[in-house]
């Protein structure tokens, strides 16, 4: 019964870890990424259908990201999606391949985006504090269904805070490690 109650609040957790991860991928460092362009829709055919799946995304260079249109057609299209994206990046064309050529960040940008990167982070550790709070809810009801003794609550639930603590140091682990990337010139 236990084991069920800790294995639920790490799956909890551990889906809060890979969201923060994902999340951090669309935070632009001073390096080209083709992760910036996950979320651009391209209109192909009246279908919104994402970037990647209308062309070959790669990042030649530092401060480089390319993009191949497999329809040349779509090259318009593909620019306006960018454009409508806002992502700080103007593309430029030469009729067969889109360049997208990604600015340095300057020190006060770098700074805002490490304050987004502490909110992401706060907001996943808000995630495990969520599920470790769920998984103490359901040990101590376990405890008054005399299911559980008082002993073990108090043996489950200090698993559960060290479960905690291994989560939020994953997290601290993946801000850490965006954080020295965006602030590296």
């Amino acid at each position: 019964m236990v084991d069920e109650v800790l294995d639920e609040a790490r799956a909890a957790m551990d889906k809060a870890v890979k969201a923060l991860k994902k999340e951090m991928t669309k935070v632009r460092t001073g390096r080209a990424s083709t992760s910036l362009l996950d979320d651009v829709r391209v209109d192909y055919y009246g279908v919104p259908t994402p970037l990647s799946q209308v062309a070959t995304l790669s990042a030649p260079e530092p401060r480089l990201i390319t993009v191949q249109p497999w329809e040349k057609n779509l090259i318009p299209e593909i620019e306006k999606a960018i454009f409508k994206a806002d992502l700080g990046l103007t593309p430029s064309s030469d009729g067969q391949l889109i360049r997208l050529p990604v600015p340095a960040l300057t020190e006060e940008r770098r700074r805002d985006m490490v304050k987004i990167i502490k909110r992401m982070s706060e907001e996943a550790k808000v995630s495990v504090r969520n599920a470790r709070r769920d998984a103490n809810d359901t040990l101590k009801m376990l405890e008054k269904e005399k299911e559980l003794t008082e002993d073990d609550l108090k043996r489950s639930e200090k698993d559960v805070q060290q479960l905690t603590d291994e989560f939020v140091a994953a997290i601290d682990a993946v801000v850490q490690k965006k954080e020295s990337e965006v602030m590296e010139v």
